[in-house]
Order: structure tokens, then C-alpha cells, then sequence
């Protein structure tokens, strides 16, 4: 541990404890109690997944398939999944690649039947006993999220991730420009008041008033930007957007959790500081973090089994050193999104998984062992299921009108990263998690 380490998790350590006695929640509701995730007066620990795609096939227009969402969700709560991060937003993106239908086609125009999707994801959860985590804004471009706003505000011009006339980090810089721009903010908080006010269409329940709901998320990886000079002069104005806007949420909804969706310091100028700051606010319950060890250069898809070992090992200290800032902060920690690719940088279902599983084993062994020992991880979510979902083209891409949903997002190819139903040796790993879990006291 560096001295600057140890210098800040000294400061951490006086900040007072969170969680303090007063009203009993509701019942159903996941609160936090003593630093951790508590429901109806027990730990909440959980397996999840994450279906970024879920209010898409719950809805009654052309992207739906409410036959295939039961069928995917009764998969997963077979495997032990008990809680899901689910996309609650989309808007209209320029981008080659990204989600069609949106919930917005233009701004503050809401598509019914997407949200009546969610409302049915919700429902159908709720049959199931699981839990659901909405995120309401994306830093990335495939759902639309923060640079679609500021296509929306004019404040440009605007170019998708991956454009190689602008070579990274121009697109971090650029959709982090998002949280000083008052014009697309206020566009963002017309939508989040709208979805938090939201009434279930299915239930009749108000979203306030479900206890389906376990969080609201602020938004899918914000980072403050890409280049140290343009994010460390955007800190301040990303510290008050996240402290803004979880403030927004919590008087909409006081019952619910609020977290900010960060992948962690990899996604905060790998400053640790940065991640304590960003996660301070009274207004976050909880501590997110992220592990990619393929996008972030750890370990090479094309030449995983030389580059494996030392990757992993890059891993293990990632969430090690979360876990200490969580457990300094006195907030629970999500392992929300983690992935690998599959043997080979293939896509296909079929294709081996040898090092994807391994992969999976060692974040789940880091978790188990965390919650055994009493820390703050309370649950992982990997990331993603793919279930029945398969690509509709050779080269693996989605195109605008597909409706066989993948995990795998439209920026990446479909089946990249995703768990696929008949991965039975990756389906055993995450069983025996669960297993693992369920077998806590």
C-alpha cells in the first residue's frame, strides 16, 4: 500500500458511519444497515445478471417477445440469478451501431410501449422474486445516453465512439461535457422524473412503491472524461452531478437506492480518490465497481492463455483495493459488470469458454470470500446474459431492426462477452456461485 493510500483511507476511516437507526423501511424494499445491504432485517446478498435488453422484449410493440422474457427470466432465476441491472432509458443515438427502438425519438416524445415493457419486466419479476437495477443514462453511445442529449442541446459537433478521425480519448472528453451542460440536463431530468414518477401500467403500483425495484442507477459508466487534463478540470462539475442528481432522485423516491453506475478508478482517471469522492454523497447508498480486463488492456483476447495469469492478478488487486474503500467508506460494493471474452475472441454459442469460466470462478471467489468474511460485497452481476438471443448476421454485428437481443450491446459484436443458454460449462459456474451464496448465513 502507498503512503497516499494509506493517507486516504485514514481520511475515510473518520467519516461517519452511515446506516444509523431510525424508521423501519417498508417491507420488500433492499435498504442499508451498518455499511451493508439489508432486507426485511437480514443480509442481502445475491447473483445477478445484467439484461440491458429487458424492457425491450417486455414490450407490446415491435421489439417485443413477451414469451421469450419469461422463458429468459425463468433460466435465470433456475441458475439462482436474483437480480438484475436492466436499462431504463434510450434515446435516439446517430450512432452506426446502437439500440433501436428508443424510448425517446425526440426529445421529452416517450415511447409507450417500451415503458410499458418495462412496466411488464417489472411485473414479471415480481412473479419471480428478484430485483431489478435501473440505470437512467448511459456515457456510452449505444443506447443514445449522455452524447445524444448533446446532439439534442447543440452543443457539438457530434461523433460516435470508435470514429478514428477522433481517436480516444476525444469521445470520453466529449460525452463528459454532458454534466455542465445545463440545456441537456434539463432534457435528462425531464425523462427521470417521468420514469420515477412512472405508475406501473401492469400492477397499477406506483414505481415508488415497488420494492421490485432495489436501485436507480444515474447512469451506465459515467466517467468525469478521458484525458487527464479535460477530466481533472470536469471533476467538480462530475462530483455535482452526481451529487444533483441522486439529490433529484431521493425526493422523487426516498425509498429506493441510489448509486452512480462507475466502473470504479479505472473509469475516474485511475484516481481512487476519484472514486471516493464521486461515491460520498449521503444521497449514494452504495459503492459500483467494473472489471474488463480485456478493454482495459490486462489481458489480450487474442493471446489470452500467455496473458491470462498476469491479468487476473491485475483483477484480484482491482477488487481488493474497492473492496477497502467501500469498507472505508461504511457503503456496501456491487460488482455490477464483469467479462471476458470467449476462447479465441470467438462469438459463437459452442465456442469454448475456458478462460472466460476461470474468469468468472475468480470474481466469484473474490465476492464469496469478502462476504464471508463479513465485508461490503453484497452481490455481482456478470455481465450479460444472452439467453436464446443470437446474431442475426455473419459478421456478428446488430443492425437496426434486429429483435434477437444479446447481452453484448450493439457498439461490440453479438455473443463478444455474453453468456449464451447453452454454455453449460459457464452455467455451472454460476450455479455453484449461487449455490455458494445461498448457503451464507
Amino acid at each position: 500500500m502507498t503512503a497516499s493510500r494509506r493517507q486516504l483511507l485514514h481520511g475515510l476511516a473518520a467519516l461517519p458511519a452511515l446506516g444509523a437507526a431510525g424508521p423501519a423501511p417498508p417491507k420488500g424494499f433492499v435498504t442499508v444497515l451498518d455499511g451493508r445491504l439489508s432486507l426485511d432485517g437480514k443480509p442481502y446478498r445475491f447473483v445477478g445478471a445484467n439484461l440491458w435488453y429487458g424492457a425491450w422484449l417486455g414490450s407490446d410493440g415491435p421489439s417485443g417477445d413477451r414469451a421469450r422474457l419469461a422463458r429468459e427470466l425463468d433460466r435465470l432465476k433456475a441458475l439462482g440469478v436474483t437480480n438484475l441491472r436492466v436499462l431504463g432509458a434510450g434515446e435516439r443515438s446517430p450512432a452506426k451501431a446502437a439500440v433501436a427502438p428508443t424510448v425517446q425519438e425526440t426529445p421529452g416524445v416517450y415511447d409507450e410501449a417500451l415503458l410499458r415493457g418495462l412496466d411488464t419486466l417489472l411485473a414479471e419479476l415480481a412473479l419471480r422474486d428478484m430485483k431489478a437495477v435501473i440505470y437512467l443514462n448511459n456515457f456510452w453511445d449505444w443506447s443514445g445516453g449522455m452524447p445524444a442529449y448533446l446532439n439534442w442541446a447543440g452543443d457539438g459537433p457530434w461523433f460516435q465512439a470508435g470514429d478514428p478521425n477522433h481517436p480516444w480519448p476525444e469521445y470520453a472528453d466529449y460525452s463528459a461535457r454532458f454534466y455542465g451542460d445545463a440545456k441537456a440536463n434539463t432534457l435528462f431530468r425531464r425523462y427521470l422524473r417521468a420514469l420515477v414518477g412512472r405508475r406501473n401500467s401492469v400492477t397499477g403500483k406506483a414505481y415508488r412503491d415497488d420494492p421490485t425495484i432495489m436501485a436507480w442507477q444515474l447512469a451506465n459508466e459515467p466517467r468525469p472524461g478521458g484525458s487527464e487534463a479535460f477530466g481533472l478540470a470536469n471533476l467538480p462539475t462530475y462530483y455535482r452531478w452526481i451529487a444533483d442528481t441522486s439529490a433529484i432522485i431521493k425526493t422523487l423516491d426516498p425509498r429506493h437506492l441510489v448509486c452512480t453506475g462507475s466502473e470504479g478508478a479505472v473509469g475516474c482517471l485511475e484516481r481512487e480518490a476519484c472514486v471516493v469522492e464521486a461515491h460520498r454523497p449521503a444521497t449514494i447508498d452504495y459503492v459500483t465497481l467494473h472489471v474488463w480486463p480485456n478493454n482495459w488492456g490486462w489481458i489480450d483476447a487474442r493471446n489470452q492463455p500467455k496473458t491470462y495469469a498476469a491479468g487476473e492478478a491485475r483483477c484480484r488487486d482491482y477488487v481488493s483495493r474497492h473492496i477497502a474503500l467501500a469498507k472505508a467508506l461504511n457503503k456496501p460494493l456491487i460488482i455490477e459488470e464483469f467479462g471476458l471474452a470467449r476462447d479465441g475472441r470467438a462469438f459463437a454459442p459452442g465456442s469454448a469458454t475456458t478462460d472466460k469460466d476461470r474468469f468468472y470462478r475468480a470474481v466469484y471467489d473474490l465476492a464469496v470470500a469478502d462476504m464471508r468474511a463479513g465485508g461490503p460485497v453484497a452481490g455481482t452481476n456478470f455481465w450479460a446474459w444472452n439467453g436464446e438471443g443470437r446474431a442475426q448476421h455473419r459478421d456478428a454485428w446488430f443492425a437496426e431492426g434486429d429483435r434477437a437481443f444479446t447481452g453484448d450491446p450493439p457498439q461490440e459484436e453479438q455473443g463478444l462477452y455474453g453468456v449464451f443458454d447453452t454454455d453449460a460449462s459457464t452455467l455451472a459456474v454460476i450455479r455453484a456461485h449461487a449455490d455458494a451464496v445461498r448457503a451464507l448465513v
